[in-house]
């Protein structure tokens, strides 16, 4: 009986990650292209049945694409460049492709020798925005779908100009109606759904790890909608292997190309038909570097390195960040001075940011743009919206519920934070108003001081605060702050505002103002 052995490759989240280093540093670390690059020819060598799939959020992320969109866009794009050497055979928008808006992506799309799959993205017609919304690949006689869906969160987050036009379709609607379509116009053997999202439930147990927002889908799409095979998923940056949901094989490779997921199908021709007798997955780690995909943007690196290097300024006094949860527990000179370039830029007196990721960096006494974007490596803008003082204060608790509660020993994040995936970022410190947390209180109880301007915050007054525009659009879960009226739109991204605010005045100054703490003294407390 004859046999045939099919293999999927993904990678997802690679953001941007050419070369193996960690720009903050300058040290080699293993991810990037350039190393997902040797995984990717020795599994052809083994098979020449082999489809590499990128499952989104490949073109930003990195102090390399930032530079690039910046000051080369007139260039080809390197990242478009380091995967055509890769021989992608297709790629899927994700939500982070959109960030530098949709002309520079369509460049990106039009300079690709690979398809990008977006079948839920389409016009104001239902006719496809991007691309396809699949592709077939024969082989031996076995017809292989891949099938591209995004999440359809992403008009939650991203600048409404970058996305003027664009409907984002209910993906399992979308799914239910495609992939029915290929297996039967198309004779489709194998459907593989390459899903730009994440799981709302635990793969293993079925129950519910985050609030349903829609954001994340890749359970319902396993239990919903018949005739997938293999889901590649990505979105959450997390490493998944060797699960199956209702039949499907599920993977999802991390995120910069630390790792290639493969799954390994094997058919059996039954008949007419050919039959998936073995579907197998792994995860595999990246080692060798292929110099090749290094050499044909090598430019680009040398370039931005230059760049990164540049200095725009001084600090005086100390804003480097030598523990990260300490600067989440005591007010930080850094994260006052992100919340008061925001205030004062955008002309408000309450700001809230966050320390995006849990390395321990802040700004050294000499500045240069590779110390801003180390910090703030995100395409972010700032909003300033209009909430209530109980929607101040619903934030507040739900920033207030990244601490387990304190038992006296030990200051904890919660675990809601850290699975299924890091969220460090969604942690906001404010600025223009006074504040206690009180991690010994159960969550959601433990705001126990708000007052701006000496009096306690009214629940029922409005207030104007500048924030960058993911948190702005509810993104964290802050739903507090969704379709809240915008009061003032910025256009910049936060880390060119940081840089231009420190090189204009050459000197920036260290300090804190103790307006809120986190208590973890034992008190009573009142559930209002």
């Amino acid at each position: 009986m004859k046999k045939v052995t099919v293999t999927i490759l993904e990678t997802s989240d690679l953001h941007g990650a050419i070369f193996p280093i960690h720009y903050a540093t300058g040290e080699e670390i293993s991810v990037g292209l350039g190393k997902v690059a040797t995984i990717i020819k020795r599994e052809r060598q083994r098979n020449k049945h082999t489809i590499v799939i990128d499952n989104g959020d490949m073109i930003q992320g990195t102090p390399l694409m930032y530079h690039y969109f910046k000051f080369q866009s007139e260039l080809a794009n390197p990242m478009i460049l380091a995967a055509n050497e890769c021989h992608y055979d297709a790629a899927v928008i994700g939500n982070h492709e959109f960030n530098y808006g949709q002309e520079l992506l369509q460049e990106a799309i039009s300079q690709s020798t690979f398809p990008w799959l977006a079948a839920n993205i389409v016009d104001e017609d239902r006719k496809p925005y991007f691309g396809k919304p699949y592709m077939i690949r024969t082989i031996e006689g076995v017809k292989v779908a891949v099938l591209g869906l995004t999440t359809k969160h992403i008009p939650h987050w991203e600048q409404r100009e970058h996305i003027e036009g664009i409907v984002f379709e209910d993906v399992i609607e979308c799914a239910k109606k495609w992939v029915n379509y290929v297996k039967k116009e198309e004779q489709a053997d194998v459907v593989v759904v390459s899903y730009h999202g994440g799981f709302e439930r635990d793969v293993d147990y079925g129950f519910q790890t985050e609030t349903l927002t829609g954001e994340n889908q890749g359970y319902e799409l396993c239990m919903k909608v018949e005739g997938i095979d293999v889901l590649l998923t990505g979105h959450q940056h997390r490493q998944i292997v060797g699960k199956e949901v209702n039949g499907v094989t599920v993977m999802q490779p991390g995120c910069n190309g630390s790792v290639v997921g493969k799954v390994a199908l094997t058919l059996e021709k039954n008949g007419t038909k050919w039959v998936c007798v073995e579907k197998c997955g792994e995860l595999l780690p990246v080692d060798e570097t292929d110099t090749s995909v290094l050499e044909k943007v090598r430019g680009y690196e040398e370039a931005t390195q230059r760049w990164l290097d540049i200095s725009i300024g001084r600090v005086e006094g100390d804003m480097e960040i030598h523990s990260p949860l300490q600067a989440r527990l005591h007010e930080h000179p850094f994260i006052e001075f992100i919340n008061r370039v925001q205030m004062e830029i955008m002309g408000v007196d309450i700001s809230c940011t966050a320390l995006l990721h849990n390395e321990p960096l802040g700004l050294k006494q000499e500045v240069t743009m590779r110390d801003i974007l180390a910090n703030y490596p995100y395409p972010n803008t700032l909003a300033v919206i209009r909430i209530s003082g109980q929607e101040m204060k619903e934030a507040l608790e739900h920033t207030a519920s990244y601490f387990d509660t304190y038992d006296g020993k030990e200051v904890k994040v919660h675990p809601s934070f850290l699975e299924p995936k890091p969220q460090h970022y969604n942690y906001d410190m404010w600025e223009g108003i006074d504040y206690e947390i009180n991690i010994t209180h159960p969550v959601g109880e433990r705001i126990t001081a708000l007052t701006y301007k000496g009096e306690p915050v009214n629940p029922k007054t409005s207030y104007d605060v500048v924030m960058n525009n993911y948190r702005a659009s509810g993104g964290g879960e802050y739903t507090m702050f969704m379709n809240k009226p915008l009061v003032k739109d910025g256009s910049i991204d936060v880390s060119e505002l940081l840089a231009n605010y420190i090189a204009e005045r050459g000197v920036i100054k260290a300090s804190v103002n103790h307006n809120w703490h986190v208590s973890l003294i034992k008190t009573r407390h009142i559930n209002k």
